[in-house]
Protein backbone atom coordinates (compact mmCIF):
# COMPACT_ATOMS: atom_id res chain seq x y z
CA UNK A 1 0.00 0.00 0.00
CA UNK A 2 1.27 3.44 -0.85
CA UNK A 3 1.61 5.82 2.07
CA UNK A 4 1.87 9.54 1.65
CA UNK A 5 3.05 11.94 4.29
CA UNK A 6 2.28 15.58 4.97
CA UNK A 7 5.19 17.53 6.37
CA UNK A 8 2.88 19.55 8.58
CA UNK A 9 -0.52 18.79 10.03
CA UNK A 10 -1.89 21.48 7.78
CA UNK A 11 -5.61 21.63 8.27
CA UNK A 12 -5.58 22.05 12.04
CA UNK A 13 -2.99 24.87 12.11
CA UNK A 14 -5.19 27.45 10.46
CA UNK A 15 -8.15 26.64 12.68
CA UNK A 16 -6.09 27.18 15.80
CA UNK A 17 -4.60 30.42 14.51
CA UNK A 18 -7.72 32.08 13.16
CA UNK A 19 -10.75 30.67 14.95
CA UNK A 20 -9.69 32.30 18.23
CA UNK A 21 -10.17 35.84 16.92
CA UNK A 22 -11.83 37.15 20.04
CA UNK A 23 -9.25 38.98 22.13
CA UNK A 24 -7.91 42.45 22.80
CA UNK A 25 -5.30 43.91 20.50
CA UNK A 26 -1.75 42.68 21.00
CA UNK A 27 1.05 45.25 21.10
CA UNK A 28 2.13 44.55 17.54
CA UNK A 29 -1.37 45.46 16.33
CA UNK A 30 -1.24 48.98 17.77
CA UNK A 31 2.44 49.81 17.20
CA UNK A 32 3.04 52.46 14.49
CA UNK A 33 3.26 50.75 11.12
CA UNK A 34 2.51 51.42 7.47
CA UNK A 35 -0.11 48.71 7.11
CA UNK A 36 -0.64 49.43 3.43
CA UNK A 37 3.03 48.82 2.69
CA UNK A 38 2.95 45.73 4.90
CA UNK A 39 -0.02 44.35 2.98
CA UNK A 40 1.61 45.15 -0.35
CA UNK A 41 4.84 43.33 0.56
CA UNK A 42 3.17 40.29 2.12
CA UNK A 43 0.61 39.88 -0.66
CA UNK A 44 3.30 40.11 -3.31
CA UNK A 45 5.47 37.56 -1.51
CA UNK A 46 2.47 35.27 -1.08
CA UNK A 47 1.75 35.52 -4.82
CA UNK A 48 5.39 34.94 -5.78
CA UNK A 49 5.74 31.87 -3.54
CA UNK A 50 2.63 30.31 -5.07
CA UNK A 51 3.88 31.14 -8.56
CA UNK A 52 7.28 29.62 -7.80
CA UNK A 53 6.43 26.45 -5.86
CA UNK A 54 2.73 25.53 -6.05
CA UNK A 55 1.82 22.88 -8.66
CA UNK A 56 -1.15 24.96 -9.84
CA UNK A 57 0.49 27.64 -12.01
CA UNK A 58 1.95 24.97 -14.33
CA UNK A 59 -0.90 22.46 -14.05
CA UNK A 60 -2.30 21.77 -17.55
CA UNK A 61 -5.48 20.35 -15.98
CA UNK A 62 -6.21 23.59 -14.09
CA UNK A 63 -5.86 26.39 -16.64
CA UNK A 64 -7.89 28.83 -14.49
CA UNK A 65 -5.40 28.71 -11.61
CA UNK A 66 -3.18 31.46 -12.96
CA UNK A 67 -6.06 33.88 -13.45
CA UNK A 68 -7.26 33.24 -9.89
CA UNK A 69 -3.77 33.90 -8.55
CA UNK A 70 -3.45 37.20 -10.40
CA UNK A 71 -6.98 38.34 -9.49
CA UNK A 72 -6.32 37.68 -5.81
CA UNK A 73 -3.13 39.74 -5.86
CA UNK A 74 -4.85 42.59 -7.71
CA UNK A 75 -7.57 42.80 -5.05
CA UNK A 76 -5.01 42.72 -2.22
CA UNK A 77 -2.94 45.50 -3.83
CA UNK A 78 -6.08 47.57 -4.32
CA UNK A 79 -6.93 47.17 -0.63
CA UNK A 80 -3.36 48.11 0.27
CA UNK A 81 -4.16 51.66 -0.87
CA UNK A 82 -6.67 51.95 1.99
CA UNK A 83 -5.37 49.54 4.65
CA UNK A 84 -4.39 51.46 7.79
CA UNK A 85 -4.95 48.92 10.58
CA UNK A 86 -3.78 45.46 11.55
CA UNK A 87 -7.27 44.18 10.80
CA UNK A 88 -7.17 45.70 7.34
CA UNK A 89 -3.87 43.93 6.62
CA UNK A 90 -4.99 40.59 8.07
CA UNK A 91 -8.39 40.30 6.44
CA UNK A 92 -7.06 41.38 3.06
CA UNK A 93 -4.46 38.62 3.33
CA UNK A 94 -7.14 36.18 4.47
CA UNK A 95 -9.19 37.02 1.38
CA UNK A 96 -6.14 36.39 -0.80
CA UNK A 97 -5.64 32.99 0.79
CA UNK A 98 -9.35 32.13 0.73
CA UNK A 99 -9.59 32.83 -2.98
CA UNK A 100 -7.87 29.53 -3.74
CA UNK A 101 -10.64 27.50 -2.04
CA UNK A 102 -7.92 25.15 -0.84
CA UNK A 103 -7.44 24.03 2.74
CA UNK A 104 -3.75 23.43 2.08
CA UNK A 105 -3.01 26.98 0.95
CA UNK A 106 -2.82 28.48 4.40
CA UNK A 107 -2.05 31.61 6.35
CA UNK A 108 -1.31 31.89 10.06
CA UNK A 109 -0.22 34.61 12.46
CA UNK A 110 3.23 34.14 13.95
CA UNK A 111 3.12 36.80 16.67
CA UNK A 112 1.77 36.46 20.20
CA UNK A 113 -1.92 36.91 19.61
CA UNK A 114 -5.32 35.89 20.86
CA UNK A 115 -7.20 37.49 18.00
CA UNK A 116 -8.61 40.84 16.96
CA UNK A 117 -11.05 43.05 18.91
CA UNK A 118 -14.65 42.16 18.10
CA UNK A 119 -18.01 43.88 17.92
CA UNK A 120 -21.53 42.45 17.79
CA UNK A 121 -25.17 43.49 17.83
CA UNK A 122 -26.13 41.32 20.79
CA UNK A 123 -26.69 38.02 19.01
CA UNK A 124 -24.80 35.18 17.34
CA UNK A 125 -26.13 32.89 14.63
CA UNK A 126 -25.00 29.41 13.61
CA UNK A 127 -25.54 27.31 10.52
CA UNK A 128 -27.69 24.23 10.71
CA UNK A 129 -27.96 22.92 7.18
CA UNK A 130 -28.40 25.82 4.78
CA UNK A 131 -30.10 28.14 7.27
CA UNK A 132 -28.74 30.37 10.03
CA UNK A 133 -30.38 30.38 13.42
CA UNK A 134 -30.03 32.59 16.47
CA UNK A 135 -28.02 30.49 18.94
CA UNK A 136 -27.00 33.07 21.54
CA UNK A 137 -28.32 36.48 22.61
CA UNK A 138 -27.42 39.21 25.08
CA UNK A 139 -29.70 38.38 27.99
CA UNK A 140 -29.76 42.04 29.04
CA UNK A 141 -31.48 43.13 25.81
CA UNK A 142 -35.13 41.94 25.68
CA UNK A 143 -35.65 43.47 22.23
CA UNK A 144 -33.47 40.85 20.51
CA UNK A 145 -34.95 38.00 18.46
CA UNK A 146 -35.56 34.81 20.43
CA UNK A 147 -33.25 31.83 20.42
CA UNK A 148 -34.08 29.61 17.47
CA UNK A 149 -35.21 32.47 15.22
CA UNK A 150 -34.13 32.07 11.59
CA UNK A 151 -32.13 34.83 9.93
CA UNK A 152 -33.98 35.95 6.78
CA UNK A 153 -31.95 38.90 5.48
CA UNK A 154 -30.08 42.07 6.43
CA UNK A 155 -30.40 45.40 4.63
CA UNK A 156 -32.12 43.55 1.79
CA UNK A 157 -29.37 40.95 1.40
CA UNK A 158 -30.60 37.39 1.89
CA UNK A 159 -29.00 35.34 4.66
CA UNK A 160 -27.09 32.99 2.34
CA UNK A 161 -25.50 35.84 0.40
CA UNK A 162 -24.78 37.68 3.64
CA UNK A 163 -22.81 34.73 4.98
CA UNK A 164 -20.83 34.48 1.77
CA UNK A 165 -20.02 38.20 1.72
CA UNK A 166 -19.17 38.65 5.40
CA UNK A 167 -17.45 35.32 6.06
CA UNK A 168 -17.09 33.11 3.01
CA UNK A 169 -14.88 35.45 1.01
CA UNK A 170 -12.40 35.53 3.90
CA UNK A 171 -12.58 31.85 4.85
CA UNK A 172 -12.96 30.13 1.48
CA UNK A 173 -14.70 26.88 0.50
CA UNK A 174 -18.03 28.27 1.65
CA UNK A 175 -19.83 25.56 -0.32
CA UNK A 176 -18.70 23.05 2.32
CA UNK A 177 -20.89 22.34 5.32
CA UNK A 178 -17.69 22.02 7.36
CA UNK A 179 -16.69 25.62 6.66
CA UNK A 180 -20.13 26.99 7.52
CA UNK A 181 -20.17 24.97 10.74
CA UNK A 182 -16.69 26.19 11.62
CA UNK A 183 -17.12 29.88 10.88
CA UNK A 184 -20.85 30.49 10.68
CA UNK A 185 -20.82 32.25 14.04
CA UNK A 186 -19.00 35.15 12.33
CA UNK A 187 -21.93 36.19 10.10
CA UNK A 188 -23.19 38.76 12.61
CA UNK A 189 -19.84 39.52 14.23
CA UNK A 190 -17.06 41.83 13.12
CA UNK A 191 -13.53 40.80 14.08
CA UNK A 192 -11.82 44.09 13.12
CA UNK A 193 -12.53 43.54 9.41
CA UNK A 194 -12.81 46.92 7.62
CA UNK A 195 -13.68 45.31 4.29
CA UNK A 196 -17.24 44.47 5.34
CA UNK A 197 -20.05 46.87 6.34
CA UNK A 198 -22.07 46.02 9.44
CA UNK A 199 -25.78 45.69 8.63
CA UNK A 200 -28.12 48.20 10.21
CA UNK A 201 -31.34 46.17 10.08
CA UNK A 202 -31.98 42.43 9.89
CA UNK A 203 -35.15 40.36 9.64
CA UNK A 204 -35.76 37.17 11.59
CA UNK A 205 -38.52 34.56 11.42
CA UNK A 206 -39.88 33.12 14.65
CA UNK A 207 -43.18 31.37 15.35
CA UNK A 208 -44.28 31.87 11.76
CA UNK A 209 -43.77 35.66 11.83
CA UNK A 210 -41.02 37.74 10.23
CA UNK A 211 -39.94 40.82 12.17
CA UNK A 212 -37.28 43.47 11.62
CA UNK A 213 -34.62 44.21 14.20
CA UNK A 214 -32.39 47.28 14.35
CA UNK A 215 -28.77 46.17 14.76
CA UNK A 216 -27.03 48.09 17.53
CA UNK A 217 -23.32 47.35 17.16
CA UNK A 218 -21.02 47.56 20.20
CA UNK A 219 -17.73 46.03 21.39
CA UNK A 220 -17.68 42.66 23.11
CA UNK A 221 -14.81 41.55 25.33
CA UNK A 222 -12.63 38.61 24.46
CA UNK A 223 -13.73 36.74 27.56
CA UNK A 224 -17.43 37.17 26.91
CA UNK A 225 -17.24 36.35 23.22
CA UNK A 226 -15.10 33.31 23.91
CA UNK A 227 -17.60 32.11 26.49
CA UNK A 228 -20.49 32.56 24.07
CA UNK A 229 -18.87 31.22 20.91
CA UNK A 230 -17.09 28.28 22.49
CA UNK A 231 -20.05 25.90 22.80
CA UNK A 232 -21.54 26.84 19.43
CA UNK A 233 -18.88 25.45 17.11
CA UNK A 234 -18.87 21.96 18.65
CA UNK A 235 -15.14 21.62 18.09
CA UNK A 236 -13.82 18.52 19.81
CA UNK A 237 -10.25 17.45 20.51
CA UNK A 238 -10.46 14.13 22.37
CA UNK A 239 -7.42 12.49 23.90
CA UNK A 240 -5.67 9.60 22.21
CA UNK A 241 -7.27 6.42 23.50
CA UNK A 242 -7.53 2.68 22.94
CA UNK A 243 -10.06 1.35 25.39
CA UNK A 244 -12.57 -1.44 25.89
CA UNK A 245 -16.21 -0.47 26.48
CA UNK A 246 -18.58 -2.15 28.92
CA UNK A 247 -20.24 -4.15 26.14
CA UNK A 248 -16.95 -5.52 24.82
CA UNK A 249 -16.63 -3.04 21.97
CA UNK A 250 -13.44 -1.07 21.37
CA UNK A 251 -13.04 2.68 21.06
CA UNK A 252 -9.91 4.02 19.33
CA UNK A 253 -9.41 7.81 19.32
CA UNK A 254 -6.90 9.50 17.01
CA UNK A 255 -7.41 13.29 17.13
CA UNK A 256 -4.49 13.90 14.75
CA UNK A 257 -2.25 12.07 12.31
CA UNK A 258 0.64 14.47 12.87
CA UNK A 259 3.67 12.32 12.17
CA UNK A 260 6.38 14.87 13.00
CA UNK A 261 9.34 12.78 14.15
CA UNK A 262 9.88 12.99 17.89
CA UNK A 263 6.58 14.75 18.54
CA UNK A 264 4.09 13.64 21.18
CA UNK A 265 1.35 12.82 18.62
CA UNK A 266 3.80 10.54 16.79
CA UNK A 267 4.55 8.70 20.03
CA UNK A 268 0.86 8.36 20.85
CA UNK A 269 0.05 7.10 17.36
CA UNK A 270 2.90 4.61 17.51
CA UNK A 271 1.49 3.26 20.78
CA UNK A 272 -1.98 2.88 19.24
CA UNK A 273 -0.59 0.97 16.25
CA UNK A 274 1.34 -1.29 18.62
CA UNK A 275 -1.81 -1.95 20.65
CA UNK A 276 -3.86 -2.60 17.52
CA UNK A 277 -1.29 -5.11 16.32
CA UNK A 278 -1.13 -6.87 19.68
CA UNK A 279 -4.92 -6.86 20.10
CA UNK A 280 -5.80 -7.78 16.53
CA UNK A 281 -7.95 -10.73 17.63
CA UNK A 282 -10.01 -8.44 19.91
CA UNK A 283 -10.53 -5.89 17.14
CA UNK A 284 -11.78 -8.58 14.79
CA UNK A 285 -14.03 -10.29 17.35
CA UNK A 286 -15.55 -7.18 18.98
CA UNK A 287 -19.28 -6.53 18.37
CA UNK A 288 -18.24 -3.17 17.00
CA UNK A 289 -15.22 -0.87 16.92
CA UNK A 290 -15.35 2.93 16.87
CA UNK A 291 -12.46 4.62 15.08
CA UNK A 292 -12.86 8.12 16.48
CA UNK A 293 -11.49 10.83 14.15
CA UNK A 294 -13.15 13.81 15.82
CA UNK A 295 -10.86 16.83 15.70
CA UNK A 296 -8.46 15.18 13.27
CA UNK A 297 -7.26 17.75 10.74
CA UNK A 298 -4.70 15.53 9.03
CA UNK A 299 -0.99 14.77 9.11
CA UNK A 300 0.42 11.57 7.63
CA UNK A 301 -1.68 8.88 5.96
CA UNK A 302 0.90 6.35 7.14
CA UNK A 303 -0.96 5.89 10.42
CA UNK A 304 -4.35 5.04 8.94
CA UNK A 305 -2.70 2.57 6.56
CA UNK A 306 -0.92 0.85 9.46
CA UNK A 307 -4.13 0.65 11.49
CA UNK A 308 -6.00 -0.77 8.51
CA UNK A 309 -3.36 -3.50 8.19
CA UNK A 310 -3.70 -4.33 11.87
CA UNK A 311 -7.49 -4.62 11.63
CA UNK A 312 -8.14 -6.18 8.22
CA UNK A 313 -4.78 -7.56 7.09
CA UNK A 314 -3.07 -7.23 3.74
CA UNK A 315 -5.02 -9.99 2.00
CA UNK A 316 -8.37 -8.24 2.49
CA UNK A 317 -7.01 -4.74 1.93
CA UNK A 318 -5.30 -5.66 -1.32
CA UNK A 319 -8.73 -6.44 -2.78
CA UNK A 320 -10.63 -3.62 -1.07
CA UNK A 321 -8.80 -0.38 -1.67
CA UNK A 322 -10.08 2.97 -2.88
CA UNK A 323 -8.81 3.97 -6.28
CA UNK A 324 -5.79 5.97 -5.24
CA UNK A 325 -3.90 8.47 -7.33
CA UNK A 326 -2.30 6.85 -10.36
CA UNK A 327 0.53 9.39 -10.27
CA UNK A 328 1.84 12.31 -8.25
CA UNK A 329 3.47 15.38 -9.77
CA UNK A 330 5.86 17.28 -7.48
CA UNK A 331 6.57 20.91 -8.34
CA UNK A 332 10.31 20.99 -8.95
CA UNK A 333 11.20 24.30 -7.30
CA UNK A 334 14.38 25.07 -5.38
CA UNK A 335 12.36 25.94 -2.28
CA UNK A 336 10.46 22.65 -2.38
CA UNK A 337 13.70 20.73 -2.77
CA UNK A 338 15.17 22.56 0.21
CA UNK A 339 12.09 21.74 2.29
CA UNK A 340 12.40 18.03 1.54
CA UNK A 341 16.13 18.09 2.30
CA UNK A 342 15.37 19.77 5.61
CA UNK A 343 12.81 17.05 6.32
CA UNK A 344 15.45 14.42 5.62
CA UNK A 345 17.79 16.12 8.08
CA UNK A 346 15.01 16.13 10.67
CA UNK A 347 14.55 12.38 10.23
CA UNK A 348 18.26 11.85 10.85
CA UNK A 349 18.26 14.15 13.89
CA UNK A 350 15.35 12.23 15.39
CA UNK A 351 16.98 8.86 14.64
CA UNK A 352 14.07 7.72 12.49
CA UNK A 353 14.93 4.30 11.05
CA UNK A 354 11.69 3.34 9.28
CA UNK A 355 13.01 2.30 5.84
CA UNK A 356 9.75 3.17 4.09
CA UNK A 357 9.75 6.79 5.32
CA UNK A 358 13.46 7.18 4.60
CA UNK A 359 13.03 5.79 1.08
CA UNK A 360 9.98 8.01 0.49
CA UNK A 361 11.89 11.16 1.41
CA UNK A 362 15.01 10.22 -0.56
CA UNK A 363 13.04 9.36 -3.70
CA UNK A 364 11.41 12.80 -3.68
CA UNK A 365 14.72 14.60 -3.19
CA UNK A 366 16.28 12.59 -6.01
CA UNK A 367 13.26 13.07 -8.27
CA UNK A 368 12.98 16.83 -7.82
CA UNK A 369 16.74 17.19 -8.27
CA UNK A 370 16.60 15.28 -11.56
CA UNK A 371 13.60 17.25 -12.81
CA UNK A 372 15.34 20.55 -12.07
CA UNK A 373 18.46 19.41 -13.91
CA UNK A 374 16.28 18.67 -16.95
CA UNK A 375 14.39 21.96 -16.69
CA UNK A 376 11.06 20.20 -16.02
CA UNK A 377 8.31 21.88 -13.92
CA UNK A 378 7.35 18.56 -12.30
CA UNK A 379 8.89 15.38 -11.08
CA UNK A 380 6.28 12.74 -11.91
CA UNK A 381 6.07 9.83 -9.50
CA UNK A 382 3.94 7.15 -11.13
CA UNK A 383 2.34 4.26 -9.28
CA UNK A 384 5.06 1.67 -9.54
CA UNK A 385 3.42 -0.49 -6.90
CA UNK A 386 0.50 -1.64 -9.01
CA UNK A 387 0.72 -5.38 -9.46
CA UNK A 388 0.59 -6.77 -12.96
CA UNK A 389 -2.47 -8.82 -13.85
CA UNK A 390 -1.58 -12.47 -13.37
CA UNK A 391 -5.01 -14.04 -13.68
CA UNK A 392 -7.96 -14.62 -11.37
CA UNK A 393 -7.38 -13.97 -7.68
CA UNK A 394 -9.22 -15.97 -5.04
CA UNK A 395 -11.49 -13.62 -3.06
CA UNK A 396 -10.20 -12.89 0.43
CA UNK A 397 -12.33 -13.48 3.50
CA UNK A 398 -13.12 -10.51 5.72
CA UNK A 399 -11.50 -11.32 9.07
CA UNK A 400 -13.64 -8.73 10.92
CA UNK A 401 -16.81 -10.12 12.44
CA UNK A 402 -18.35 -6.94 13.89
CA UNK A 403 -18.99 -3.46 12.56
CA UNK A 404 -16.18 -0.95 12.20
CA UNK A 405 -17.54 2.59 12.63
CA UNK A 406 -15.59 5.65 11.48
CA UNK A 407 -16.71 8.63 13.56
CA UNK A 408 -16.05 11.93 11.76
CA UNK A 409 -16.74 15.61 12.26
CA UNK A 410 -16.31 18.78 10.21
CA UNK A 411 -12.61 19.06 11.02
CA UNK A 412 -11.68 15.88 9.15
CA UNK A 413 -9.41 16.93 6.30
CA UNK A 414 -6.25 15.95 4.44
CA UNK A 415 -4.83 12.66 5.78
CA UNK A 416 -8.00 12.22 7.85
CA UNK A 417 -9.90 12.02 4.55
CA UNK A 418 -7.38 9.48 3.30
CA UNK A 419 -8.16 7.39 6.39
CA UNK A 420 -11.89 7.52 5.67
CA UNK A 421 -11.23 6.54 2.05
CA UNK A 422 -9.18 3.50 3.04
CA UNK A 423 -11.31 2.33 5.94
CA UNK A 424 -14.63 2.67 4.09
CA UNK A 425 -13.23 0.76 1.12
CA UNK A 426 -12.29 -2.00 3.57
CA UNK A 427 -15.88 -2.13 4.84
CA UNK A 428 -16.11 0.44 7.63
CA UNK A 429 -19.28 2.50 8.09
CA UNK A 430 -18.92 6.28 8.38
CA UNK A 431 -21.03 7.92 11.09
CA UNK A 432 -21.22 11.37 12.67
CA UNK A 433 -20.98 14.51 10.55
CA UNK A 434 -19.88 15.38 7.05
CA UNK A 435 -16.16 15.92 6.76
CA UNK A 436 -14.25 18.83 5.34
CA UNK A 437 -12.60 18.36 1.94
CA UNK A 438 -9.31 18.89 0.19
CA UNK A 439 -8.12 19.67 -3.29
CA UNK A 440 -5.73 17.53 -5.30
CA UNK A 441 -2.84 19.75 -4.17
CA UNK A 442 -1.12 18.19 -1.17
CA UNK A 443 2.01 17.97 1.05
CA UNK A 444 2.68 21.44 2.32
CA UNK A 445 5.72 23.38 3.40
CA UNK A 446 5.84 26.61 5.42
CA UNK A 447 7.27 29.97 4.37
CA UNK A 448 7.50 33.18 6.38
CA UNK A 449 6.18 36.42 4.89
CA UNK A 450 8.26 39.65 4.78
CA UNK A 451 6.41 41.34 7.64
CA UNK A 452 7.38 38.61 10.08
CA UNK A 453 3.79 38.73 11.32
CA UNK A 454 2.49 35.76 9.34
CA UNK A 455 3.55 32.58 7.56
CA UNK A 456 1.97 30.70 4.70
CA UNK A 457 1.72 27.04 3.75
CA UNK A 458 2.23 25.94 0.15
CA UNK A 459 1.27 22.55 -1.37
CA UNK A 460 4.14 20.94 -3.26
CA UNK A 461 2.46 18.11 -5.18
CA UNK A 462 -0.69 17.30 -7.12
CA UNK A 463 -2.52 13.97 -7.25
CA UNK A 464 -3.54 12.53 -10.60
CA UNK A 465 -6.49 10.15 -10.88
CA UNK A 466 -7.67 10.15 -7.26
CA UNK A 467 -11.12 8.62 -6.86
CA UNK A 468 -12.36 11.26 -4.41
CA UNK A 469 -12.82 14.44 -6.36
CA UNK A 470 -11.45 17.91 -5.83
CA UNK A 471 -12.94 19.47 -2.66
CA UNK A 472 -15.32 16.54 -2.25
CA UNK A 473 -16.27 15.72 1.37
CA UNK A 474 -17.09 12.32 2.81
CA UNK A 475 -20.71 12.01 3.96
CA UNK A 476 -21.70 9.66 6.78
CA UNK A 477 -24.20 6.87 6.24
CA UNK A 478 -25.70 7.75 9.63
CA UNK A 479 -25.79 11.42 10.68
CA UNK A 480 -25.56 12.37 14.35
CA UNK A 481 -27.56 15.54 15.04
CA UNK A 482 -26.47 16.01 18.65
CA UNK A 483 -23.45 17.57 20.30
CA UNK A 484 -20.30 16.01 18.82
CA UNK A 485 -18.50 16.72 22.10
CA UNK A 486 -20.94 14.53 24.06
CA UNK A 487 -19.31 11.12 23.87
CA UNK A 488 -21.92 9.49 26.07
CA UNK A 489 -24.70 10.63 23.76
CA UNK A 490 -22.76 9.43 20.73
CA UNK A 491 -22.25 6.03 22.30
CA UNK A 492 -25.95 5.73 23.19
CA UNK A 493 -26.78 6.64 19.59
CA UNK A 494 -24.36 4.00 18.29
CA UNK A 495 -26.19 1.43 20.41
CA UNK A 496 -29.36 2.30 18.48
CA UNK A 497 -27.48 1.72 15.23
CA UNK A 498 -26.43 -1.68 16.47
CA UNK A 499 -30.09 -2.55 16.85
CA UNK A 500 -30.94 -1.61 13.26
Amino acid sequence: MRRGMLITAAASVMLLAAASAVAQEAEWMTAPRDWGATLRADATAFHDAIQDSHPGPVDPLNPAFGARLEAGLATALERAEEADTAGGWWWAMRALQAGFDDGHVQLRLTQANNGFPASWAGLITVYRGDDQWVADVDEADPSLPPLGARLVDCDGVDAATLGEQRVGQFRGRWFLEAQRVAYGTETLLNLSNPWIANPSECRFEANGQVRSHAMSWRPISSEELGRRRGPLGQWVQPDFAFRTLDDGALWVSMPTFDGTPGGEPSRQLTAIIEQATARQAELRAAPYVVLDLRGNGGGSSQWSALLAEAIWGEAWLSQHQPRSATAVDWRASAANLAAMQEFQAQLVAENVTDPEILHWAQSIVDGITAARAEGQPYWSNTDDEAAAETGPVEPATNPVGGVIYVLTDARCASACLDAVDVWKAAGAVQIGRETSADTLYMDVRDQDLPSGLAAMAIPMKVYRGRARGNNEPQSPLHVFDGDMADESAILAWIHTLQGM
